[in-house]
């Protein structure tokens, strides 16, 4: 198959079913989404930080010339800050629930529009971004894209549950939400687009890209995600956290593994 397809088939995967999977999360009753949400966020880390530092650094460290591994770890360090501004200008935003600092309204008895406006255009962003780090994946080795795709899937879907329940919250009906959402989505696919005729020409830039995209995966695990576990300190909750984290990362281990026999 040419790799344009498979970068086409897989950004179309993650960004399609993971707002399928929101939907289908919003109309289980909510007790029960309240038990399976933050086990979706644990594994979800796992996905993201085997990812990164299974996948994506080893391949970028492979891909640099000589033994100049510092230009590599410093692309890392300075994407970790690039993301953390970004954060901070609320153009990226991986919210797993709807009670957050960016989402929360002041009133929850009022309609905010404007932050179902803002949240379609992170997430649009967010999207494009994700699109650009599948396709740079692929376009260093089909194995790695499968992973890289996987990663992004697994924590696309606890962020579409929130952004979801924010647009309902905004006034959007539940098809007005979900088609947005759906065409926010599409940006993953211009980005992989975008991806394959801009850097296939420039390889030697591959590995690089690769470290950025390696540190918004650690950025979102750590700084996102992992701080909502410190809320259930209980031993039992904290054994199942580090059994779905472990779960995560082993099955991207397995299928990177795999893929490569």
């Amino acid at each position: 198959m040419p790799l344009l397809s498979w970068i086409l088939l897989f950004c179309l995967l993650g960004g399609v079913l993971s707002v399928l999977a929101a939907v289908v999360f919003l109309l289980l009753n909510e007790a029960l989404r309240s038990r399976l949400l933050p086990h979706a966020v644990s594994f979800a880390i796992g996905a993201l930080l085997g990812a990164a530092l299974l996948g994506l650094l080893p391949h970028a460290l492979e891909g640099v010339e000589g033994t100049d591994f510092h230009a590599i770890t410093g692309a890392v360090l300075l994407g970790l800050f690039g993301f953390f501004l970004l954060e901070k200008l609320v153009l990226w935003r991986h919210c797993h629930h709807e009670h957050c600092e960016v989402h929360t309204p002041e009133d929850d008895n009022h309609h905010h529009p404007a932050a179902g406006t803002l949240i379609l255009v992170g997430d649009g962003l967010h999207n494009f971004i994700d699109g650009v780090l599948i396709g740079a994946a692929f376009l260093t080795d089909i194995h790695l894209g499968v992973v890289t795709s996987l990663a992004v899937a697994a924590h696309e879907i606890p962020q579409e549950v929130g952004d979801f329940a924010v647009l309902l919250h905004s006034g959007f009906s539940t098809g007005r939400a979900f088609l947005f959402n759906l065409l926010s989505s599409l940006a993953t696919v211009v980005g992989g687009v975008l991806a394959y005729y801009g850097l296939k020409d420039l390889e030697p830039a591959l590995p690089y890209v690769l470290a950025v995209a390696a540190s918004s995966f650690i950025y979102v695990a750590v700084a996102d995600l992992i701080p909502g576990l410190h809320k259930r300190v209980e031993f039992s909750a904290t054994l199942k956290q580090l059994l779905l984290i472990g779960a995560g990362v082993a099955l991207i281990y397995a299928t990177h593994s795999t893929l490569h026999t």
